[in-house]
């Protein structure tokens, strides 16, 4: 024992010789990323959907701080530090001092069973300023035209992400399951790995995944089916599956 601690010391004087009196330096430990912080949001909410379709929303477009852009949790793209900055002020200027829901003015047309647009911008606080609009698209000329600028904005981020073809993944899914015993077509077992549905369904059956679950959820049920959903079948029933990939911050 006495020889090891020996030799050690001498091993450390050698190198603090050769590095002219100076400690050697030591590995440092790999950052951790800082949670994902959205500065810029453009998503819908409320509407005529299905209960699948509302669980599996994903917002139109979500920019983050450090210039990731998402588009419909499908696509994504990288903006620089002036994009970002240049989007947030703009976005600054469209929504502050709007109402937290606005209103059309007297005259629009009613519109019915239409998502509600909700627009959101980090304040100089940190916090998401949102702003919601009825049916923003279908009576545009009644609103501000602050916030049709703002969707307009928007809209054009998450159709260049887009256009990049470049699919955005994740190591997290929210998959959906809904009951349906008269579904037709072909009928498979549930995916072996993912955790599958019991007990009574009202109206959807959720769950957030992660780990080993995931790509054995992607191998079964592909994010783009080609013949509709996938239908599955377990003890407890007959079942169509959807899911999609959650986003940094979900």
């Amino acid at each position: 024992m006495r020889l090891r601690t020996t030799l050690l010391v001498a091993l450390l004087s050698l190198v603090t010789a050769c590095g002219g009196g100076e400690p050697a330096a030591t590995a440092a430990e790999p950052e951790r990323s800082a949670p994902a912080t959205p500065v810029a949001v453009l998503r819908a909410e409320g509407g005529f959907v299905t209960a699948s379709m509302n669980v599996l929303r994903a917002p139109r477009v979500v920019v983050y701080g450090d210039g990731l852009v998402i588009a419909d949790a499908a696509y994504k793209m990288t903006i620089s530090a002036a994009e970002v900055t240049q989007t947030v002020d703009a976005l600054k200027k469209y929504l502050t001092g709007q109402p937290p829901t606005a209103t059309p003015k007297p005259g629009a047309p009613m519109v019915t069973d239409i998502p509600a647009t909700v627009l959101g911008v980090a304040g100089d606080d940190g916090k998401l300023i949102e702003v919601r609009a009825e049916a923003l698209d279908q009576v545009a000329d009644f609103y501000p035209k602050e916030l049709v600028d703002a969707k307009k904005l928007l809209d054009g981020l998450a159709a260049k992400a887009a256009e990049k073809k470049e699919a955005y993944t994740s190591d997290r899914v929210r998959v959906v399951a809904e009951s349906v015993p008269t579904a037709e077509g072909e009928r498979t077992p549930w995916p072996a790995g993912v955790p599958e549905p019991s007990g009574k369904i009202d109206p959807v059956w959720q769950k957030d995944l992660a780990g080993t679950e995931v790509p054995a959820l992607v191998k079964a049920a592909p994010p783009v089916p080609d013949a509709g959903l996938p239908i599955f079948e377990t003890k407890s029933g007959v079942f169509v599956l959807s899911w999609r990939y959650l986003l940094p911050n979900e």
